[in-house]
């Protein structure tokens, strides 16, 4: 069975109306969770911290559906071969 990885992090947006980072390299990696409900527990955690910055968002990202078991390796993950 394959894992169901999810990525919780956020940071501070330019305009609470877009998904713009104001500052990449201050985005902040909550972690790497193996559930839904683990990563959605993280998540609520670091929005209700941040709740009084209406900038500040967090986001999971579902990592397991960015890569296909099935299909070849992209030409990145072929360079270390």
């Amino acid at each position: 069975m394959a894992q169901r990885l999810h990525l919780v992090f956020g940071g501070e947006l330019v305009t609470p109306q877009k998904n713009v980072f104001r500052d990449v390299s201050q985005i902040h990696i909550v972690g790497m969770f193996p559930d839904y409900a683990s990563a959605f527990s993280a998540w609520k955690a670091e929005a209700q911290r941040t709740v009084d910055n209406a900038h500040m968002r967090y986001f999971i990202a579902h990592i397991h559906r960015l890569r296909d078991e099935a299909q070849p390796g992209s030409q990145t993950e072929e360079m270390d071969s």
